[in-house]
């Protein structure tokens, strides 16, 4: 899962995606209930909108649950058609793009946390898939748009799967680690106005090609050293 991405710069968005930013637009990191950038359909287009990034559930009667614990600024995709905080969205096709330069993951093969920054290796922005919804504040009136992103299992994948710390508990083929879904241009058209069917078919691992190999070049070289000074002990 995802607790940290940064959005991508101006002119990335507006060349990759051919749409005109809100003025005030900033290129700031975004973590769980601060607002980032979401596009969402509108007639042939698409149409950039100031989000909240945590799914307000419907009949909330706040922005963001009191309890820390609670965190929905990711949803599982095997559970996205019952959860109540979701499934309405997803039932009503509500799909959206988020677009990012990087997004944050931990990795603990040294033995303590390094975070990796996820960037695509042509240096374009990522287009995630997420799902937002529109949940009106009972106190003022106001309308607030909020979107989460959609998280798939990852285990075995040759870069992703070597993220997030393993639970002891579990088997190696068993930890159930979480990637969200980065969407290629060819897919948008398909995610944002596609069936459900559809949509589920584009919820796929990407290649480890696609990824800036330089954190985990990083990680290997600490890893290398390590190796090498346990065999001169």
């Amino acid at each position: 899962m995802c607790n940290l991405y940064h959005m991508a710069p101006r002119d990335h968005v507006e060349r990759h995606f051919r749409t005109l930013l809100p003025e005030g637009y900033r290129e700031v990191a975004v973590g769980p209930y601060n607002h980032g950038l979401i596009l969402r359909r509108a007639g042939a287009g698409l149409q950039p909108l100031m989000a909240q990034w945590g799914m307000i559930a419907p009949g909330s009667k706040v922005r963001r649950p009191e309890s820390r614990a609670i965190l929905t600024n990711n949803a599982r995709a095997e559970s996205i058609a019952s959860r109540p905080t979701y499934r309405d969205a997803w039932r009503r096709g509500q799909r959206c793009l988020i677009p990012c330069a990087w997004y944050q993951e931990p990795n603990w093969e040294t033995g303590r946390n390094i975070w990796w920054r996820m960037r695509r290796a042509d240096g374009a922005p990522w287009a995630l898939g997420g799902l937002w919804s529109a949940w009106t504040d009972p106190a003022s009136g106001e309308i607030v748009p909020s979107f989460t992103m959609i998280t798939i299992n990852c285990d075995g994948h040759p870069l992703l799967g070597r993220l997030h710390k393993p639970d002891p508990q579990l088997p190696a083929d068993a930890q159930d680690k979480r990637s969200v879904v980065p969407l290629e241009p060819a897919d948008w058209d398909r995610w944002l106005d596609g069936d459900e069917a559809a949509a589920r078919a584009l919820l796929q691992v990407p290649p480890a090609e696609r990824f800036d190999p330089a954190d985990a070049g990083r990680t290997d070289a600490l890893l290398a050293d390590a190796q090498g000074l346990f065999r001169t002990r």
